[in-house]
């Protein structure tokens, strides 16, 4: 069975199942959502173990022994006071840096980032003359070309998938809308694009259905106000 989590559970005003591929059902939620329901993604501060001052950890952790080890009445007063040192001594002689979640689609490789880093530099230096402008336009094509192949792969390797095929999907389509950027156009089956949200939905259901069901069974998306 699956659980659904819901934050306030007032907001959810009504739940029904609806016949699905073979034998497993869906799940329509209606719920009421408010802008104040989404939480801004919060900046981690890390420590980095790697650049800390030996020497002040050192004499920090020596000097606070003695008064250590004369307190506490218990194993596991003693085990709460050193924690509490270890992690003065932390704050205190280990740098911090702020950890940023990565922007990045799941598609990219280190190729694409290697080429994302020489598109920055370049793009710095596109005043300095002609040739570095060209070096640019050069550059930001191979960037694309590169994107638009690995985003290809991407989907391909996700709809070869068996089982794991529509959460992965999912996944992307998540990703692609967190920015609240709407999903790009799509094509029909004769060719004509499709920008309609409700339109776009029917046309990925019925592609789904087509695939993975050969029965007549997949409940049709109408609406323009369907959640």
């Amino acid at each position: 069975m699956d659980v659904y989590l819901v934050r306030p559970k007032s907001s959810v005003t009504s739940s029904s199942i609806l016949q699905g591929i073979r034998d497993h059902n869906g799940v329509i939620l209606e719920v009421d959502w408010e802008e104040n329901c989404l939480e801004p993604q919060l900046e981690k501060v890390v420590p980095v173990y790697s650049k800390t001052v030996v020497l002040g950890l050192q004499t920090f952790l020596h000097d606070k022994f003695a008064v250590w080890a004369s307190n506490g009445s218990s194993v596991e007063e003693l085990w709460n006071n050193f924690k509490n040192i270890v992690h003065e001594s932390v704050e205190c002689f280990v740098p911090h840096k702020l950890l940023r979640k990565n922007s990045d689609p799941e598609y990219y490789n280190k190729d694409i980032k290697r080429s994302k880093t020489k598109v920055r530099k370049a793009y710095n230096s596109r005043k300095l003359g002609v040739q570095y402008m060209e070096k640019l336009k050069h550059l930001s094509k191979q960037l694309l070309a590169a994107k638009k192949k690995a985003q290809e792969a991407f989907l391909k390797s996700i709809l070869n998938k068996e089982g794991k095929c529509w959460s992965d999907f999912y996944k992307y389509i998540k990703r692609r809308k967190g920015n609240r950027d709407n999903i790009p156009a799509i094509k029909d089956g004769d060719g004509q694009i499709v920008t309609d949200p409700t339109e776009k939905a029917n046309l990925i259901n019925l592609y789904y259905s087509s695939i993975f069901s050969s029965e007549d069974n997949i409940p049709h998306i109408q609406g323009e106000n369907t959640k």
